[in-house]
């Protein structure tokens, strides 16, 4: 758990409208994805906490929280999503959040209320936009994560692009962006990354629950998309991704 080592950085679930990048804020190229369980029934806590203490608080020192959300298919999942310039600047924010005042007085309240905190993805855009029309009003997002083993990055990305991505378009989908895992070393140590498990996840957005599962149900019916991929790419593909969907639960800044 991240609070037994210094950690957290995540809450729980109320009513958020993320915005991911900011007028004025420098362009993010490092993102982490942040799943925590917290224990049953302290969610909505945990989120007003979060919301409250540790939103603009990590933006100030340029830990930019993108997006908090509730799972709907975990009550006791908290997700969410910061962003950083590039990686030394991470380790200073990271740094400066964790050993400064505010972390220091609210730590064990947030640390009481979490389960494990170490399920955690160290990111850089692959393609689209990470900004506020990702998410939408009210809607919901649907994060798509596909376990890369020992498939090469670009190559997965490039055959997402040709194969995949028009399967989910013709389902009624739209990618807003793709991410991949980032190479380089964990530099905050006392926060763990899945850094032995390389992944490259899509988003994509939708007005309502109703919409994606009709996007589901299509996607799940297409057949044929993987005829003819390379034997270099084929195994990432076999294996079905980790589905995330995911409501808006705080409202963060702009910057």
């Amino acid at each position: 758990m991240i609070g037994r080592r210094l950690v957290l950085a995540g809450a729980a679930g109320l009513v958020v409208m993320p915005a991911f990048a900011a007028a004025g804020a420098p362009e993010l190229t490092i993102f982490e994805l942040r799943q925590y369980t917290v224990r049953g029934g302290t969610r909505a806590a945990f989120t007003r906490l979060f919301g409250e203490r540790f939103v603009t608080s990590q933006d100030a020192v340029g830990s930019h929280v993108r997006a908090v959300f509730r799972d709907l298919d975990d009550p006791d999942r908290f997700v969410w999503i910061r962003g950083f310039a590039d990686m030394p600047a991470r380790q200073a924010a990271l740094e400066s959040f964790y050993f400064g005042p505010v972390w220091k007085a609210h730590r064990e309240q947030a640390n009481a209320m979490i389960v494990d905190s170490d399920n955690v993805l160290l990111l850089k855009p692959v393609a689209g936009t990470i900004g506020p029309q990702m998410l939408g009003g009210g809607g919901l997002v649907r994060i798509a994560i596909h376990r890369l083993r020992d498939v090469d990055p670009g190559a997965f990305a490039d055959a997402f692009a040709s194969r995949l991505q028009p399967a989910i378009a013709a389902a009624g989908g739209r990618v807003a962006a793709t991410l991949a895992t980032e190479a380089a070393p964990n530099n905050f140590p006392r926060l763990p990354v899945r850094d032995h498990d390389p992944v490259f996840l899509w988003i994509a957005p939708f007005p309502d629950e109703a919409a994606e599962r009709a996007f589901s149900r299509r996607l799940n019916a297409t057949n044929g998309w993987r005829d003819g991929l390379a034997d270099a790419v084929l195994p990432a593909f076999m294996q079905k991704p980790e589905i995330l969907r995911l409501a808006p639960s705080i409202t963060v800044p702009d910057a």
